[in-house]
């Protein structure tokens, strides 16, 4: 069957007779779907957006083809990509939705649907559903959303709070934030028009909070307590030295305290804005009671349904500005009775951009635009970061290190922002989407064969961990010049095994030199975006070699 412009904005919930949809035809898969169709139901809406990572324009971002799950968390949301992603939800391959979730035939699907995201077209949809559901909208973003461009880079995060104020965001939490230093961060925080919070950020010394733990909205009559938690291992994925007064930590026993405190103001509903990540949110509300909502980022995932732990629903959001939540509950007597959610993708290529945003994102772009739209050259393979083991671009950082400092091998950390590059044209925009933060410089060094091990145990743990307490978020180490095998089940110590550099097995004993960047002690080596611009400039035409780690699960 065909489907109107007019049915697919009612799809969408919103409505009907809108302007909203660009003047091209529907993708083929999205006939048969009802993707945006939405049971408007209750008395409060929730939208979220989290991890964007100061994306303001459509993008292409290439989802996970491998995402492993330990222990309780092996084979289940969020720990599901491909096929079996697929299968679980009930969606179809070659569909919208299999190009919005998954990297299955990505390129073929890609050139079909186009970019996504785009924070003029989120504003078009949180705009038309704010006039559907007039005075019963909140709007949170969980963090990760002030840096991973060059404009938040240049402009130190101004360029994304400025963006949130104009979008009436109504309360937002951090981890990369943080990456700007503490007197920083607070700069920021007083040009938002709305609350940061965050329980779980004290002072080191004495122990107070340094933000609010919590604000109180009432929405449509509802009574809803917000509390804030922050990325609990900011000091130890980034440098100390960028926060060097502030402790972090989950605190699941002063998160409990809160919980208690906002009840025994009669609230209606408790919702936790998080950046945690979905495992450790599920652990968290396991333990802690009396949570309605969890809303959370840090690991990416997108989830087209809520995870249902005890009483409280868990919401996953995706990244990158591919996604936009939208839950609506029915709030009775102090509890939510009925809800309904969708996890909207942003396509960009059916969604009219907002014109107000259109023109601060233009204004916002616009002092940069020459050096942020020059073409530095041409790549034969798609270029993306995210996976457990490998990415493409993260090779070409890689390729570009080795050469610039002559080494045996490079390190490049395993972070999950950074666009993805469609054979074709590679813009200073998209190097910068892959390196732009506040400790870019990179290094030369060596260090012994047994120490290599060590280090690579340590990360793998952080990802492998059975208890989700100890896992941080963040992807394998990238290398090049080195092999090894990781042997997902076995204990800490005994997961590496096979370790080679250039192809040779490593002697415990023996120094390599090697080279990195992002490191958490400062460095007085180039920026990496500079190293890597310059290396595809000097190469014209990349071609990619992925050396990707043996996994054993």
């Amino acid at each position: 069957m065909s489907i109107t412009r007019r049915e697919f904005v009612q799809m969408l919930g919103l409505t009907a007779g809108t302007a909203m949809l660009a003047p091209r035809a529907l993708a083929k898969s999205l006939k048969p779907s009802n993707l945006f169709s939405f049971d408007s139901k209750g008395n409060i809406t929730i939208l979220h957006t989290t991890d964007s990572h100061a994306q303001l324009v459509p993008i292409y971002y290439r989802e996970p083809d491998t995402n492993i799950g330990v222990a309780e968390n092996k084979g289940n949301p969020p720990h599901l990509t491909g096929k079996d992603f697929l299968k679980y939800f009930g969606y179809k391959p070659d569909s919208l939705e299999a190009y919005a979730y998954t990297s299955d035939d990505y390129l073929v699907l890609a050139k079909e649907f186009g970019k996504m995201g785009g924070f003029a077209h989120i504003a078009t949809l949180i705009k038309k559903i704010r006039a559907e559901r007039h005075n019963k909208v909140l709007y949170v973003d969980t963090g990760d959303t002030l840096q991973g461009s060059a404009t938040s880079l240049w402009t130190r995060g101004e360029d994304m709070v400025r963006v949130l104020n104009a979008l009436g965001c109504d309360a937002m939490t951090g981890h990369w934030e943080f990456t700007y230093g503490e007197k920083r961060i607070l700069e920021l925080i007083e040009m938002m028009k709305f609350p940061f919070v965050a329980q779980n950020v004290h002072d080191a010394i004495w122990d107070d909070p340094i933000f609010d733990p919590y604000v109180i909205k009432t929405i449509n009559g509802i009574s809803v307590a917000i509390i804030g938690q922050a990325f609990p291992y900011t000091p130890i994925a980034n440098p100390r030295r960028l926060i060097p007064n502030w402790s972090f930590g989950i605190r699941e026993e002063n998160m409990q305290k809160i919980v208690d405190e906002v009840r025994s103001k009669k609230v209606d509903i408790v919702i936790v804005i998080s950046h945690n990540g979905m495992d450790v949110d599920k652990k968290l509300v396991s333990r802690v009671k009396g949570i309605d909502v969890i809303l959370g980022g840090h690991t990416h995932d997108g989830v087209p349904k809520p995870v249902v732990v005890g009483n409280t629903l868990v919401i996953g959001s995706g990244c990158y500005g591919k996604f936009l939540s939208r839950l609506d509950l029915e709030v009775k007597g102090k509890r939510i009775t009925d809800y309904s959610y969708r996890l909207i993708p942003v396509m960009s290529e059916m969604i009219d951009p907002d014109p107000e945003m259109s023109k601060l994102i233009d204004d916002i772009r616009r002092p940069y635009k020459d050096k942020l739209e020059e073409v530095v050259g041409y790549t034969e393979d798609i270029l993306y970061r995210r996976g457990n083991l490998d990415g493409t671009f993260d090779e070409l950082i890689c390729d570009a290190l080795v050469e610039h400092y002559g080494v045996d091998f490079a390190f490049s950390p395993g972070f999950r922002w950074g666009r993805t590059v469609l054979p074709g044209p590679i813009t200073a925009d998209d190097v910068y989407s892959q390196t732009a933060l506040t400790y870019p410089n990179t290094y030369k060094s060596t260090i012994k064969g047994k120490m290599i091990k060590e280090i690579l145990e340590d990360i793998t743990d952080n990802l492998f961990n059975p208890d989700p307490y100890r896992q941080q978020g963040g992807d394998i180490v990238r290398t090049k010049g080195m092999s090894f095998k990781i042997i997902v089940n076995e204990k800490m110590g005994n997961r590496i095994q096979d370790l080679r550099i250039r192809g040779e097995k490593v002697d415990p004993n023996k120094e390599y030199t090697f080279t990195g960047w992002a490191s958490m002690a400062e460095q007085s080596g180039p920026p990496v975006y500079d190293i890597v611009l310059d290396y595809i400039r000097k190469k014209k035409n990349i071609k990619i070699k992925l050396d990707r780690p043996e996994l054993v699960i």
